[in-house]
């Protein structure tokens, strides 16, 4: 428990101490809610969908969720190149308590990021209709951040060069983004489309957020928690057996 800890709290003060990295990583999603919030606004409503700047909130929460957890695994090929995770993974500690207190470390950051962001759509009118389940909502933050956190990870452990690794990134995360419905509704959508949307992770917690913030969830929030929780464990044990066979 120990090892978590410390690993857990130095993903922590990183961050803290990266203001430039904390200023930089919400320059996208304050550039997509406030330019497709205000700008497609009009159309949403003439379409009779309401406020798209509501709709879009929890998206762009997502959306800074899943790049801070993924690109957390930038901080594990970081850490081999120079020297530093040799020297955790020669510890006398199991290799199975450093991988959980990395991802436990990069999933906190990622919901502070999106604490961030929702505190930012706020200050520009979005309003969640029940304050009162805000703190859930936070709680769904973090388990879509272990889930992402652990991918990151995971394919971080198979990758020994930064480039690899963003180019890997880039295909995988755009992807998920656009294909999660945070920028659109879930219903009506083609049947094609709507199939790929379900095998989306991001998805149902995209769906999560809406149903807990404005209340237009699309799939009951017991759905979207299980389906989470479910991905979020396989992924977690992939990413461990990869993590442990990480050669020094």
């Amino acid at each position: 428990m120990k090892t978590i800890y410390i690993l857990w709290l130095r993903q922590i003060k990183r961050y803290l101490r990266s203001k430039s990295r904390i200023v930089g990583s919400l320059g996208q999603p304050l550039l997509f809610l406030l330019a497709l919030g205000y700008g497609l606004g009009s159309v949403f409503q003439a379409a009779g969908q309401g406020n798209y700047f509501q709709f879009l909130g929890p998206g762009i929460i997502g959306m800074s969720i899943i790049f801070t957890a993924i690109f957390s695994g930038i901080e594990l090929i970081w850490d081999r190149q120079f020297g530093f995770l040799k020297e955790t993974l020669v510890a006398p500690v199991s290799r199975i308590n450093i991988m959980i207190g990395r991802t436990l470390g990069g999933a906190t950051v990622a919901t502070f990021q999106g604490i961030i962001v929702l505190l930012l759509a706020t200050a520009f009118g979005f309003r969640p209709y029940n304050w009162a389940l805000v703190p859930a909502a936070i709680l769904v933050m973090l388990l879509v951040g272990l889930l992402f956190t652990a991918l990151g990870t995971g394919i971080a452990s198979l990758l020994e060069d930064m480039q690899g690794f963003q180019l890997i990134m880039n295909f995988l995360v755009m992807p998920l983004f656009f294909l999660s419905g945070a920028l659109f509704p879930l219903s009506g959508l083609p049947a094609a489309l709507a199939t790929v949307t379900k095998f989306d992770p991001l998805t149902y917690g995209i769906d999560a957020f809406r149903g807990l913030l404005v209340n237009t969830a699309h799939f009951s929030l017991s759905v979207d928690i299980g389906i989470l929780a479910a991905i979020t464990v396989v992924f977690l044990g992939i990413s461990t057996y990869l993590f442990s066979k990480i050669q020094l």
